[in-house]
């Protein structure tokens, strides 16, 4: 492996972490959403270190260069990589949130500190304080002995100079910590002074009552100022084989919570000594962990901004189209018996796939419901009509992905209540998380049971389909459903390896699947026919397809790839990449589908996806690829696709010398999710 090659992945993330805070910075982003852009880059930060840079620093610990699994760079040269970029970043979020504040004063909304409060402020900050935030606080006196802190909570870690009494000399400091109470809003609304808006930060809040706070101390002076641990997230799951699978992630996530800190972010104001006490209580043994910022930490409770009643400083609403031939009114069942059809969310409304699961749910003549789930909504219309459909008499199978990062409580909860109403729990193929979104039914017509089924590249989450884009396909092709079957029986008996005939399905078939499209294209090429890649990802990491890529683009094959987050790939290099080029759209929406398009001499192979082109979903999870073969779905997948390849207001170049800078150029303005959300608007005019 060559190491100019390729990019680092953790460089590459945090170069896709740098677009989310351009929208931040961008004056034309209405204004409430570009605070809530700086708490989406705030909360991937905190995610990046609790899985990438733990991950790096634990290869740096076990003294292992790492080189050949970290794009040629050493781990601890890697890390000090990361801090540097990470503190320039954090710079930049605290000016830009500085200059959004600033901006937010012309709009007349005012962020209060604790120094501003007048009389009548006061009275409603008290009773807030002593009804809401009061009974919620936890509050540690720092003692000499060993104390534990759980891992990406707030803190403020207080000191206070002590008169004299009879425990403490004067001058003597007592230290305490107080937790930023998640169950709280981070922002306090004030009511109302003519047309001017209040808010005040719930740490001002708490800094301004901690005379009620520690009224039974007798201090001269104190101060208060945050700071924010994150740990180690890598669950580490047992061998026991005494316990439950369930029992086993249940205590690996109550592991995390005391795993190795790896950052510790704070006010650059704190007093040294300060900061050594809490260093010392958290176990924070290096200074390399610490990551200086401004007063406020945790700005991913920016990310649930209140809307003020100011529609004016947020994106205009895009109500969710629904499908031209099927309405919500109709059985669906019946429509997807003549023909596919397919939904973008959030452009086209999420509720078909609701009504496709209750109609199942309640008909008499279903008999077998099977879905995967990874992530859903806390309040879950699937689980509900999962849950109605197993008392209606179904037999209703779901197979929960209980290591969903992050979800792991939700989904054991979820799990427990589906149980609970007699649905058959399978947690899938040890040492294999289940990323793959496919739903299958079996419904007695006649004699003989026909399937009808959806596939997605996105989660069955209705919250996040209101913001992330993705694909769903409703069929009732039998032989892709036969291999949807196939999949859920791999899932409940592992030693089986199945053969498919339509679906692409990791871990056993992914990677020789695309080996073999791309090869077709560069054998086409060769044959003077028409070939072309299109691709729409997340992520691309995967060394050996990115060298394939490589080989495709030296044989002529013009490449076009949509990768929002991470790509280890370098475009535009003469000899190597240079039918390659690369673009990433950073918008209003989280746009999540991946889509492989293969141009196959002008009879055109498509599939969406829930697999991203990395190691993990090609070797290490179960994912599927299903193709779209209706020739009305391939055109308006293909148009999808070419309306964001043309944004030139919201798309970025990437890995170019000129990285993330817009894409720019003397065609018609086109914003991407605008002109979609158009395009199948028209569609339904036509």
């Amino acid at each position: 492996m060559k190491e100019n090659q390729f990019i680092n992945r953790e460089l590459s993330w945090l170069d896709f972490n740098a677009r989310v805070l351009q929208e931040a910075a961008d004056p034309s982003v209405p204004l409430i959403e570009r605070l809530r852009f700086l708490g989406i880059f705030s909360n991937n930060l905190d995610e990046f270190f609790q899985v990438r840079f733990a991950t790096v620093k634990r290869i740096a610990q076990s003294q292992k260069t790492g080189k050949k699994a970290l794009g040629g760079i050493k781990a601890d040269e890697l890390l000090k990589d990361i801090k540097k970029v990470v503190i320039n970043q954090q710079t930049d979020s605290v000016k830009i949130l500085g200059e959004i504040e600033n901006q937010l004063e012309k709009e007349n909304i005012h962020f209060l500190r604790e120094e501003e409060v007048n009389a009548a402020q006061a009275e409603f900050l008290r009773d807030y304080f002593l009804q809401k935030v009061s009974p919620r606080l936890v509050t540690v006196i720092l003692k000499k002995e060993e104390q534990d802190f759980t891992d990406n909570k707030a803190f403020l870690a207080i000191k206070m100079e002590m008169s004299l009494t009879e425990n403490l000399a004067e001058g003597e400091k007592l230290y305490a910590v107080i937790e930023i109470p998640k169950e709280v809003d981070r922002f306090v609304v004030l009511p109302p002074e003519g047309e001017k808006q209040n808010l005040m930060m719930l740490d001002d809040l708490i800094r301004y009552h901690f005379h009620l706070i520690f009224s039974m101390f007798n201090y001269d002076s104190i101060e208060g100022h945050m700071i924010k641990i994150t740990r180690d997230a890598e669950l580490d799951i047992e061998e026991d084989v005494g316990k439950s699978y369930v029992e086993k992630i249940i205590e690996s996530v109550k592991d995390r919570l005391v795993g190795d800190p790896v950052r510790l972010v704070h006010d650059k104001t704190i007093a040294p000594e300060t900061l050594a006490v809490v260093m010392q209580k958290l176990g924070v043994a290096s200074s390399d962990s610490l990551i200086p910022g401004g007063r406020y930490h945790h700005r991913r409770d920016y990310m649930n901004f209140p809307s003020l009643n100011r529609k004016d400083l947020l994106y205009s609403a895009f109500p969710a189209l629904p499908l031209k031939e099927v309405s919500l009114e109709e059985n669906i069942l019946e429509a997807v018996a003549k023909k596919d059809y397919m939904i973008y969310t959030p452009y086209q409304n999420f509720a078909y796939v609701i009504k496709f699961l209750r109609e199942a749910a309640l008909d008499p003549q279903v008999k077998t419901i099977k879905i995967t789930i990874y992530r859903l909504a806390k309040l879950s219309q699937v689980s509900s009509s999962l849950i109605n459909a197993a008392k209606n008499g179904k037999k209703v199978v779901v197979q929960i992905e209980l290591q969903a990062r992050f979800d792991e409580e939700n989904n054991i909860q979820a799990a427990e209540s589906l149980e609970k109403a007699g649905v058959q729990l399978i947690f899938g193929v040890p040492g294999l998380k289940v990323h793959t979104k496919i739903c299958v039914i079996e419904r007695l017509e006649g004699k003989k049971l026909k399937r009808y089924g959806f596939i997605s590249t996105g989660n069955f989450n209705e919250s996040t389909a209101r913001i992330y884009t993705d694909y769903t396909l409703f069929t009732s092709h039998q032989k892709i459903l036969k291999d949807v079957s196939k999949v859920f029986n791999f899932l409940s008996v592992n030693y089986k390896i199945k053969k498919y005939k339509h679906l692409i399905v990791s871990p056993h078939y992914t990677y020789s699947a695309l080996i073999r499209l791309i090869e077709q294209e560069i054998a086409h090429k060769a044959q003077g026919k028409k070939a072309r890649i299109r691709l729409k990802l997340n992520n691309i990491t995967n060394y050996k397809i990115i060298s394939k890529l490589y080989e495709a683009s030296r044989a002529g094959v013009q490449i076009d790839m949509i990768v929002r987050g991470v790509c280890c790939l370098i475009p535009g290099v003469k000899g190597m990449s240079e039918n390659i080029r690369v673009i990433s759209v950073v918008d209003k929406f989280l746009e999540h589908p991946r889509v492989y398009i293969f141009e196959n001499d002008r009879d055109p192979q498509m599939y969406i996806s829930s697999a991203d082109w990395m190691t993990r979903n090609i070797d290490n999870r179960v994912e599927v690829a299903c193709p779209i073969l209706d020739k009305d779905l391939q055109q308006e997948l293909l148009d999808t696709f070419m309306i964001s390849w043309k944004d030139n207001v919201k798309a970025r170049l990437v890995n170019t010398k000129n990285q993330n800078a817009f894409v720019s150029n003397k065609e018609k303005a086109i914003r991407s999710q605008w002109a979609t959300y158009a395009y199948f608007k028209e569609k339904l005019s036509q």
